[in-house]
């Protein structure tokens, strides 16, 4: 019989082998600036940023096949609510909710491998104060942020990464000052410090065959 206790025990346990794996990761940021959403991050081979609908992206640190869960999930919701329903009704809380319920449940059953992803799900809207992003964690929990949202990797690289944002008035400044800090948080003797530069842009304006670019 499982007591309250060993399920307490077992779930902390989950999460501090979790966490462990997510220290071995690269972080992904998104910033909102004038043009609209940068997400920035550095990756070995397989693509971290994503477009899951008009205005909506997702990017996440973590296991691969994991995020590829995680992504999938986001864009079979969206796609199908935008055709059985309309636009409008593809929003991001409604993404988040869908997407956070199965990760929970994974979480919590110990019959089940849980998911070792944290992500960003962001929507891009008129002015950087009306941008929203969630930070979508691997217990299924999630946290509304806005502004500039940092999804970790290594503990103590959100302060170094959220400063190098902080004044930032550009694309090209804000994609050069998060590459030094990269380079910071990465010294040459960590492996991480040669993966390649991922950039993308998810745009403000009203070209939506163009809104997600790389930059």
């Amino acid at each position: 019989m499982i007591t309250p206790y060993d399920w307490q025990e077992g779930i902390g346990n989950r999460a501090q082998y979790i966490e462990g794996k997510l220290e071995q990761g690269v972080p992904v940021v998104a910033v909102s600036l004038a043009e609209g959403i940068l997400f920035y991050t550095r990756r070995r081979k397989a693509q971290k940023i994503y477009e899951i609908y008009d205005r909506v992206a997702f990017a996440a640190v973590g296991q691969q096949s994991d995020i590829e869960a995680v992504r999938m999930a986001a864009l079979e919701f969206a796609s199908r609510e935008g055709f059985s329903r309309s636009e409008d009704d593809v929003t991001l809380p409604r993404i988040v909710t869908a997407v956070s319920n199965p990760i929970k449940r994974a979480f919590s059953d110990f019959g089940s491998a849980p998911v070792v992803a944290r992500g960003i799900l962001a929507e891009v809207n008129g002015t950087s104060d009306e941008d929203q992003y969630y930070l979508l964690d691997f217990d299924g929990d999630y946290e509304l942020r806005s502004r500039v949202v940092v999804a970790l990797g290594p503990v103590d690289a959100e302060a170094t990464l959220l400063a190098a944002v902080e004044s930032v008035t550009t694309l090209a400044e804000a994609v050069d000052k998060l590459g030094a800090a990269f380079t910071t948080l990465f010294p040459e003797d960590d492996p991480r410090h040669l993966l390649t530069p991922e950039a993308v842009l998810l745009r403000r304006d009203n070209l939506r065959d163009n809104r997600f670019q790389p930059v």
